[in-house]
């Protein structure tokens, strides 16, 4: 079973990586609210896997590292973590 926020209140990101860390699923959080992530479709996967086929190489000859789905990043410092269908990080040795 999968506990949901009580009563949609906003939640600190100290919070919500505390709970999210507890949960089945996968939920993003957008300057204190939780969203659950809903599930892909077979279009969707295609087009970002085609994606990342055709950056992955050139991207790798210039030392960038590059993900798909899954990768929690967080955008502003307190505000915002999502789960990007592709993540490319320019200097592998800052995601350690």
């Amino acid at each position: 079973m999968i506990a949901e926020p009580q009563n949609h209140q906003k939640m600190s990101p100290e919070e919500y990586l505390e709970w999210e860390a507890k949960q089945e699923l996968r939920y993003e959080y957008i300057d204190g609210e939780i969203l659950a992530m809903t599930g892909g479709t077979i279009p969707h996967s295609k087009i970002y896997l085609n994606f990342y086929t055709a950056l992955r190489p050139h991207l790798h000859q210039k030392g960038c590292e590059t993900y798909v789905a899954g990768v929690k990043v967080q955008a502003n410092e307190n505000s915002r973590y999502f789960y990007p269908d592709l993540v490319v990080i320019s200097n592998p040795l800052a995601s350690e």
